[in-house]
C-alpha cells in the first residue's frame, strides 16, 4: 500500500506543479536530445571511419609468369594471419582486362598492348586488415622467413605498403585522435546536461521544502517523503523520452533525405533500424537522471 500511495502522490505532484513540472520535462528533453545527438553523431563518425578504412589496403604485385601454386600458397599464409580481414586475388589475365577497360579511350596505350602481343602484367593480391594499425604486422610477415620458405620472395615484384606507409600512419593517427576527441566531447556534453537537469529539479524541489518539513514533523518516514519526488522525477524522464523521440522523427527524415551524401549514412534508416536500442538507452537515462536528481535534492532537506 505504501508503494501505491507513493506512486499516486508522484502523479499528483506532477499535475499540481503544472508549469514547473513541464519546465523540468523540457530541460530533461534537452539532456536526452544531447544523448540522442551523440548516438547519431557516433554513427556518422563510425560510418566515415569505416569508409576511410575500406579505401586503405596493401597490394602485392607479382612478377610476370609467377607460379599460380606459389601465389596460392602465399595467399593461404596471409589469410591465416589474425590481423587479416580479407585477401582477394587478381590473375594476370584479369589484371590485363581491368587495365584495358580503364584505358579504353587511350588509343596509343591500347595499340601498344596489341603490338606487344603478350601480357606484360602480373597478377596481384589485395589485402585488407581488420584495423589500419595492423598493416605493418602484415608487411613484416611478408619479409619474414616463413614467407621466404614458401618461395614467395622469388615471385613478388613489389609490395605497395612502404609507398603508402606515410598515408597509413597518418590515417591511423587521425582515427585514434578522432576517437579520443569524440569520447571527450561526449563526456563533457553529458556532464553539462546532467548538471543543468539536476539544478532544475533541485530548484523545483526547493519550492516544496516547507511541504517536506511538515511531512517530517508529522512523522513521515524518509521513504514516504522522498518516494513521491523520485516517482515525479521518473515521470519527467518518461515524458521527456517520448518528446525526444518524436522530435527526432522529422529531424532524421530531413537529414536522411538531404544529407545522406554529405554524411555518408542515411540517418533516417539508422534511426528507425536502431529505434528500440535508442528508446531503451534514452528511457533508462531519463528515468535514472530524474530519480537520482530528485533523490539528491530531497536528501538535503531530509538531513536538516
Amino acid at each position: 500500500m505504501l508503494i501505491k500511495r507513493i506512486i499516486k502522490s508522484g502523479f499528483i505532484n506532477f499535475k499540481r506543479n503544472g508549469l514547473i513540472s513541464w519546465a523540468s520535462v523540457i530541460i530533461t528533453t534537452i539532456t536526452l536530445s544531447v544523448i540522442v545527438s551523440i548516438i547519431l553523431l557516433q554513427a556518422v563518425v563510425i560510418s566515415s571511419l569505416t569508409q576511410i578504412k575500406d579505401k586503405v589496403d596493401v597490394t602485392i604485385y607479382f612478377n610476370v609468369g609467377a607460379s599460380e601454386d606459389k601465389i596460392m600458397a602465399l595467399k593461404s599464409g596471409i589469410e591465416s594471419l589474425p590481423e587479416v580481414e580479407s585477401v582477394s586475388y587478381t590473375s594476370a589475365g584479369d589484371a590485363l582486362d581491368i587495365f584495358r577497360a580503364r584505358h579504353e579511350k587511350d588509343y596509343p596505350t591500347i595499340q601498344a598492348l596489341d603490338e606487344i602481343g603478350t601480357n606484360p602484367l602480373g597478377g596481384y593480391l589485395n589485402i585488407k586488415a581488420k584495423e589500419v594499425s595492423q598493416y605493418e604486422t602484415i608487411a613484416n610477415f611478408l619479409k619474414s622467413d616463413s614467407t621466404i620458405s614458401t618461395g614467395a620472395a622469388s615471385i613478388i615484384d613489389k609490395v605497395n605498403y612502404y609507398q603508402n606507409k606515410l598515408v597509413i600512419d597518418r590515417l591511423n593517427a587521425i582515427i585514434a585522435g578522432g576517437q579520443r576527441i569524440g569520447f571527450l566531447v561526449t563526456l563533457i556534453l553529458i556532464i553539462i546536461s546532467i548538471i543543468i537537469t539536476f539544478n532544475t529539479i533541485r530548484l523545483k524541489i526547493f519550492f516544496s521544502k516547507e511541504e517536506i518539513g511538515v511531512m517530517r514533523l508529522v512523522g513521515a518516514s524518509k521513504m514516504r517523503v522522498r518516494g513521491p519526488f523520485m516517482i515525479e522525477g521518473a515521470i519527467y524522464g518518461i515524458v521527456a523520452t517520448a518528446v525526444t523521440l518524436l522530435l527526432f522523427l522529422p529531424v532524421t527524415i530531413w537529414l536522411g533525405h538531404n544529407m545522406t551524401d554529405f554524411l555518408g549514412i542515411n540517418l533516417y534508416h539508422y534511426y528507425f533500424s536502431h529505434l528500440y536500442t535508442i528508446f531503451i538507452v534514452v528511457l533508462l537515462s531519463g528515468v535514472f537522471l530524474g530519480m537520482v536528481s530528485s533523490l539528491l535534492a530531497v536528501r538535503r532537506y531530509l538531513n536538516k
